[in-house]
Parts: structure tokens; C-alpha cells; sequence
């Protein structure tokens, strides 16, 4: 077991590091003042989909939540229909 010195040491350093600088991503779809996301455009739904075929999450597209959430529904729509993969194999 760990003293406790030792534990406060960790916390410690995990403080005192620098803060990365991020910058905040703007929405696709938002930017190009789009209402609805077309669950045909195969083309438009590729990039939010990671190599397996699933929808990748905000922090990593960037999008608003209203946008995530159509996005979701209209890949969703695309795999019943059968435009878009349910998974690559």
C-alpha cells in the first residue's frame, strides 16, 4: 500500500501541469446554415463515422447538440435503408 505522502506527491504534480489550449471546433452544419441532414447523402455521413461504422461522438465532430442528435437519427435511417453499413467487414 502506498504511503500517504506519496499520494499527495501524485496529486501534486497532476496540478501543477499547464492547461493544453484547445480550440473549440464550430458545427459543420451550423456554419453552412443547414436544417435538416439527409440520411441519403451517404457522402455527408461518412466523415462523422469512425472505421468501424459508428457515429462518433461530439467532442470529436464538433457538432452541436441539436446537429449530433439529427445526425444520429438520419445514420440511424441510412443503415435501415441500406445506404450506410451497419459494420465494416
Amino acid at each position: 500500500m502506498k504511503s500517504h505522502s506519496n499520494l499527495k506527491n501524485n496529486k501534486n504534480r497532476r496540478t501543477n501541469r499547464r492547461p493544453i489550449a484547445v480550440k473549440p471546433k464550430q458545427c459543420q452544419f451550423c456554419t453552412t446554415n443547414t436544417k435538416l441532414i439527409d440520411y441519403k447523402d451517404r457522402d455527408t455521413l461518412k466523415p462523422f463515422m469512425s472505421p468501424q461504422a459508428r457515429i462518433q461522438g461530439r467532442k470529436r465532430t464538433g457538432l452541436c447538440a441539436l446537429h449530433q442528435r439529427q445526425l444520429g437519427s438520419a445514420i440511424k435511417r441510412g443503415r435501415i435503408m441500406g445506404v450506410v453499413p451497419f459494420t465494416l467487414r
